[in-house]
């Protein structure tokens, strides 16, 4: 792939081009990626937020102005996405499922005791963001966008904290990696 010059892929991204947009993800990425690791050690982590900061460039590239570097703009981009991220992380942290217990009466669906201590077990060992989304969709009852109001997120972050949560629960309970 020969080297396009930024102002060509960003009048190729302004036009909604998918292959300009693909360029200019590729060009940038790395670096950007380097960035969100520095908030987010986590490497999947880092690269969700990579994939909604590249979202936001791609929605607003309209917004930029032309003044200064089309790079610096990106990393404004990355580096705000990457501090919310964080402090949406944080907020999820300080907040206890114990806390939320006031808000919702438990579901009946867990009717053997045995199965649910052992259950419950497993889901505690889940990372903060996953194990909150877990809880609240499964054993309270919420719907994902409920969720996503309650904690202060995306619908679609609500939706992949559940699908993470299943996979990570999967994998403890048959010890095999999926």
């Amino acid at each position: 792939m020969k080297d396009i010059s930024d102002e060509q892929l960003l009048k190729g991204c302004r036009k909604r081009e998918r292959k300009a947009q693909e360029q200019l993800y590729r060009k940038y990425a790395g670096e950007m990626l380097r960035i969100c690791l520095a908030y987010e050690p986590d490497r999947d982590d880092a690269k969700d937020i990579l994939q909604n900061a590249f979202l936001k460039v791609f929605r607003n590239i309209e917004a930029y102005s032309g003044e200064g570097a089309l790079k610096a703009w990106i990393r404004r981009i990355i580096t705000n996405t990457a501090i919310d991220a964080y402090r949406k992380k944080q907020q999820i942290a300080t907040l206890r499922i114990d806390d939320l217990g006031e808000y919702a009466e438990p579901s009946q669906e867990f009717t053997d005791p045995l199965v649910c201590q052992d259950l419950l077990k497993e889901v505690e060992k889940l990372p903060d963001g996953a194990r909150i989304v877990f809880n609240l969709y499964a054993i309270e009852g919420y719907g994902h966008k409920e969720i996503a109001e309650r904690l202060g997120i995306s619908e679609g972050t609500s939706k992949s904290q559940l699908n993470r949560a299943r996979k990570l629960l999967n994998e403890q309970l048959t010890g095999i990696e999926v």
